[in-house]
């Protein structure tokens, strides 16, 4: 992301953001990290992970409420960040 929106970005993403996610009913809850070892000159690396209960709520989410998640996070910042999904399994 670019450090000029970095403040006003990670309020959104903690305050807002991750937490409408939630309220889908689709993940039960949230994490957000910054990526240390990375070069942030261009700005900060973060990965924001959202745990479901079971494969399906995450496709729930994809099919009901992706499109329009990515489309107010473009609204809001633009250009100005990049994101991409990856979908893991936590290995016990």
């Amino acid at each position: 992301m670019d450090w000029s929106i970095h403040d006003d970005w990670l309020l959104w993403m903690k305050n807002i953001h991750m937490p409408e996610l939630v309220a889908t009913g689709c993940f039960t809850h949230t994490q957000l990290v910054r990526l240390l070892d990375t070069d942030d000159h261009d700005g900060p690396t973060y990965a924001a992970q959202y745990f479901a209960e079971s494969k399906a709520g995450y496709n729930r989410y994809i099919e009901q409420y992706a499109l329009t998640y990515r489309q107010k996070t473009f609204d809001m910042w633009g250009n100005k960040i990049s994101s991409f999904r990856s979908l893991m399994q936590i290995v016990q």
